[in-house]
């Protein structure tokens, strides 16, 4: 919308007040500039001592799942120490059938499935590369499940440098 003025002083009088306005913020940081800590999954897990914040993760693969019709997910210690093993295995190839693994953890369950990935240095990251492949979305969408566990290890001498584990179970 363009406003049209017969005269000048309506245009004077809006631009002195926007000056004013700008004045008020003068030495002072921009509204739009993030202040405090990086969010948890925008962080880089390329480092020592790097580990996925398991509830940034639920709660962003819960909302997704939210936003698709489905219920959210709870953590669950048996499925995050089975994740935990699979990530610092650094071995994208299962380590045996999942079933066995979560049996081997103490977990009982009749419907479990996993996404495991490498190269993706933040959850946001890792989220999107899941979102955008069918196989991994599905899982991650699989109306069965409504536990999780997730986790990270990072391998600086390898390749891919940070390896991933989210493991899903009713």
């Amino acid at each position: 919308m363009r406003l049209m003025f017969s005269s000048p002083r309506p245009r004077v009088a809006i631009l002195l007040a926007f000056g004013a306005l700008a004045g008020c913020n003068a030495g002072q940081e921009p509204a739009t500039r993030a202040t405090g800590p990086e969010p948890p999954m925008y962080r880089s897990l390329a480092a020592a001592g790097a580990r996925v914040d398991p509830v940034t993760a639920r709660d962003m693969i819960s909302l997704y799942r939210r936003n698709s019709g489905l219920g959210a997910l709870t953590l669950d210690d048996g499925l995050q120490r089975v994740a935990e093993t699979q990530a610092q295995s650094g071995d994208l190839a299962a380590r045996g059938e999942l079933g066995d693994r979560l049996a081997g953890a103490g977990v009982q369950t009749p419907a479990a499935v996993e996404n495991v990935s490498a190269g993706y240095h933040t959850l946001a990251e890792a989220f999107s590369g899941w979102r955008d492949s069918a196989p991994h979305n599905a899982r991650m969408l699989d109306q069965r499940v409504k536990r999780m566990g997730i986790a990270t290890a990072f391998a600086p001498g390898a390749k891919y440098k940070v390896y991933w584990a989210l493991v899903l179970a009713d």
